[in-house]
């Protein structure tokens, strides 16, 4: 028990608790309003959320990761059943993402990304799969390619968009031929300024996104589109950060947050960063990238120190996770990429997205602290 704590990653985990009280701060921030000090329901309710994740946590640190490995089939086959099962329920928002309980609901998008990360290392890391072999491209693809497309007819396409990333980082860990996986991140590249440009020029042509996703992309192209409506939280966001100046115009005293320019409903989730950085400016919004660029570093580190392929991969399947999370977030949020609802790790509200984030790091740590000796 001592050794473990010794080779425990202290960094990483004070760096946890860091964006952990963080998030309290400024969630509580985003529902403040008229000088009242109470307690919003979302800020004690992540504290909650927090708490179990952080269970999870210690939970996952204890547990040898490595018999993960034989159970990889059926995370898949669970992953897979929690997407299906989410269609048997009502829409809400209309999306068929969540699965209604005692007092929350489960959203089975958020475990499924976890549950590739498990799939994906046990399949490439078995001694049966040749990772030299081409073969192994296509078969993990394949495994990722039905959740995926699951999650992407709920409609959630943002969340399904993690998952290429984290499979082509995974598949290039485990040794597999760099050519396809270049090809690939070519041809995705084109198909998305090919997409763009449709959408441009004749959007109601195109079959493959539903209207609310196709206004995103065209107020991405041009926000004055339609600055009112669908633009509305894109220009609100871009103006709280780019009035948060240097150091901010102070925490509570954020007026596109507190006025409720940027709307309550989304301020919490997925527009937290212009929270922050509105209120505690570029210094702020930097410390955060700061300290998300620390746990991935240290997820990475874990995979280079990991004594099997299984541990490499999981802890750089789930740094890479996190990494596309916090990019694909703030470029939202600043306005470099189109609003895809993704949330920012271990600062958004949320309780499915914190539980799985959490119980993910804590198995980086046990990886970590599994480690061989160098």
């Amino acid at each position: 028990m001592i050794k473990r704590i010794r080779r425990f990653d202290w960094t990483m985990f004070g760096t946890i608790l860091a964006l952990l009280f963080l998030s309290f701060l400024f969630i509580f921030s985003a529902g403040y309003q008229n000088g009242d000090t109470t307690l919003s329901g979302k800020a004690l309710r992540q504290v909650v959320w927090a708490s179990i994740g952080l269970g999870c946590y210690s939970a996952a640190t204890a547990f040898d990761y490595r018999k993960f490995k034989e159970l990889h089939w059926w995370t898949y086959a669970a992953t897979l059943a929690g997407l299906v099962l989410v269609f048997l329920f009502p829409e809400k928002n209309n999306a068929h993402r969540w699965i209604p309980m005692p007092g929350f609901d489960l959203q089975p998008s958020e475990f499924a990304k976890l549950g590739v990360v498990f799939t994906l290392a046990g399949v490439l890391s078995d001694p049966a799969t040749d990772t030299d072999d081409v073969g192994a491209f296509f078969k993990a693809f394949a495994l990722m390619a039905v959740p995926f497309f699951l999650i992407v007819i709920e409609p959630d396409l943002g969340t399904s968009m993690v998952l290429i990333p984290v499979t082509l980082a995974m598949l290039f860990c485990s040794g597999t031929p760099v050519k396809p996986i270049v090809l690939l991140i070519v041809i995705g590249l084109l198909g998305l300024i090919t997409l763009g440009v449709w959408l441009r020029f004749f959007p109601d042509t195109c079959p493959f996104l539903t209207d609310y996703q196709k206004s995103r992309v065209l107020v991405y192209l041009n926000v004055s589109q339609d600055p009112l409506g669908a633009g509305w939280n894109k220009l609100q966001s871009q103006i709280a950060v780019g009035s948060g100046g240097l150091l901010g115009k102070g925490y509570l005293k954020g007026t596109q947050n507190i006025l409720g320019f940027l709307p309550r409903t989304v301020a919490p989730t997925d527009f937290i960063y212009s929270v922050v950085a509105e209120e505690t400016g570029f210094a702020g919004g930097g410390l955060l990238l700061v300290l998300y660029t620390t746990i991935t570093v240290r997820c990475m580190r874990a995979a280079v120190l990991a004594q099997d392929l299984f541990g490499r991969l999981l802890a750089a399947g789930i740094g890479v996770l996190l990494f596309t999370h916090v990019f694909i977030n703030i470029a939202m949020t600043i306005g470099l990429m189109p609003i895809t609802g993704l949330p920012l790790p271990l600062m958004s509200y949320g309780g499915s997205f914190m539980v799985t984030t959490m119980g993910a790091l804590g198995l980086v740590q046990s990886v970590y602290i599994r480690r061989r000796t160098v």
